[in-house]
């Protein structure tokens, strides 16, 4: 199975370590950050999707970031 998680978060270190860890352990890049103005908190936001292959199928009750 293919598993997929968009990482978001305000475009700080803490985010550049989100997606670091994700990668560390084994998840892909998937396509381009995305980076946007969150007018209502006056922020700037990131996203990026990443993907892994895992073992088993689909479990709507397993929390992806553990995979």
């Amino acid at each position: 199975m293919r598993a997929y998680r968009l990482l978001t978060g305000e475009d700080s270190s803490e985010f550049c370590h989100k997606v670091t860890k994700a990668l560390a352990d084994g998840w892909e890049l998937y396509g381009s950050p995305a980076y946007g103005f969150d007018a209502a908190n006056g922020i700037m936001r990131c996203a990026q999707a990443v993907v892994k292959d895992v073992e088993g199928d689909y479990d709507p009750d397993k929390r992806l970031g553990e995979l």
